[in-house]
């Protein structure tokens, strides 16, 4: 028997495995797509590059990871041990001595592996991830990117130029159809235009870019009836760059402050009250979520096994519904603790509490009462509501066969 165990925990591993990256690779791409699709519509708008969205994409992985790795342990766990469930292997190995605690050996180091992952991301690589998300949108918006001239519009920049660019290729390398309209130091205009151009860089001061424009006419407004007009092969327009603000200091918000940032603010009487209690609720709210991840084999384990003689997977959708209900029930209390209203160890430690007792009862239901179900009751009502689907169904196809049968022939 001591050498069966090794195997065991090997074809354990496999079967959570598996599923549970699956579900990582799932949660990310689902939250991933569906925060794509935003941020093309807002570089579209600001007229910022394409490769911009990629980077802040980069940049939210982390916060979306801490969000799909419990979510991934779960129902990794669950759908291995509801497979050793309908498949009988499971009653096999209880029949030869193997509790479920000795079960769960294997989803326990997974789980140890994960909550040190997400104790690094929660902490530490989520705040920063955030904080360059937030930079590069600011950036974004500011035109540090790149975004400050927008194709087919009327662009003014410093008061003293108006330019309108009607086609771009080659990612703005290249630029078609070029109008501006400039104001000299002598308060001359000179309305410009050009077949091609393209912007170029300065070595002497980098406040300032190249237009260079190629096939085009100046008409130049000297103040007479008849305007100047030259036309040009080649001239090169100086433009000033509009002069881009720093991005504030990282910590204007409590999620982009690390661990050691968080416990100095957060107990420190110098800070203002308001302050700290944001902070205490940033903490205890990354804490908890962390620490809730030490209950999910359970929990699994709890919903994975359908009564005998069924297939119910009932205790799949009961599980993604426990975890995200559970997940915003700590969002509003991390929101009214931070405002101050309700101490932060009751608003998110009282939910953890009574979660976890709940957890408990189930696993106990399970691992220790003969033949018991954590679910039982919600079993029985389903299968009854099915068994009336079904019914209703059955009752009314052969109407439809015989409506069918008796319509008249065209």
């Amino acid at each position: 028997m001591a050498n069966l165990f090794p195997s065991i925990d090997r074809y354990i591993f496999r079967l959570v495995i598996f599923p549970m990256l699956g579900v990582f690779a799932l949660a990310a791409s689902l939250l991933l797509l569906d925060k794509m699709l935003r941020l093309f519509d807002f570089v579209a708008v600001e007229g910022g590059p394409i490769g911009v969205v990629f980077k802040m994409l980069g940049a939210l992985i982390p916060e979306y990871a801490s969000l799909a790795i419990p979510l991934g342990l779960l129902l990794g766990i669950l759908m291995a041990f509801r497979r050793l469930a309908t498949s009988s292997e499971l009653d096999v190995m209880r029949a030869v001595g193997l509790s479920y605690n000795r079960l769960l050996r294997v989803p326990y180091i997974i789980t140890a592996v994960l909550v040190a992952v997400n104790v690094a991301l929660v902490f530490y690589i989520q705040p920063v991830s955030r904080y360059y998300y937030e930079q590069m949108e600011y950036e974004l918006r500011s035109g540090a990117l790149g975004a400050s001239i927008k194709v087919g519009e009327f662009t003014t920049l410093k008061d003293r130029m108006a330019l309108r660019i009607e086609a771009s290729e080659d990612e703005g390398r290249r630029l078609k159809g070029i109008f501006a309209r400039v104001a000299n130091s002598k308060g001359q205009v000179l309305s410009i235009s050009a077949k091609e151009g393209a912007f170029l860089a300065t070595s002497d001061d980098p406040n300032t870019i190249i237009l260079r424009l190629t096939e085009g006419t100046i008409v130049q407004d000297t103040g007479s009836a008849t305007p100047r007009v030259l036309s040009f092969s080649r001239h090169d327009l100086p433009i000033d760059l509009p002069r881009v603000e720093e991005f504030r200091a990282r910590g204007d918000a409590e999620r982009e402050y690390i661990l050691p940032e968080l416990l100095s603010i957060g107990w420190s009487d110098g800070q203002p009250e308001a302050k700290r209690d944001a902070s205490q609720a940033s903490f205890n709210f990354r804490l908890v979520e962390v620490v809730m991840m030490w209950l999910m084999p359970l929990l699994a384990v709890s919903l994975a096994i359908p009564p005998k003689r069924s297939t119910s997977a009932l205790g799949v959708f009961v599980s993604i519904i426990m975890v995200v209900s559970y997940h915003k029930i700590n969002q509003y209390g991390e929101d009214i603790a931070a405002l101050g209203r309700v101490d932060p160890i009751l608003a998110l430690w009282g939910p953890f509490v009574l979660f976890a007792a709940l957890i408990i009862w189930m696993y106990y239901r399970v691992a220790y009462v003969p033949g018991g179900q954590a679910i039982g009751a919600l079993e029985t009502w389903f299968a009854k509501l099915s068994k009336r689907i079904k019914k209703l169904f059955k009752r009314r196809r052969p109407k439809q066969i015989a409506s069918m049968e008796t319509a008249p022939a065209e």
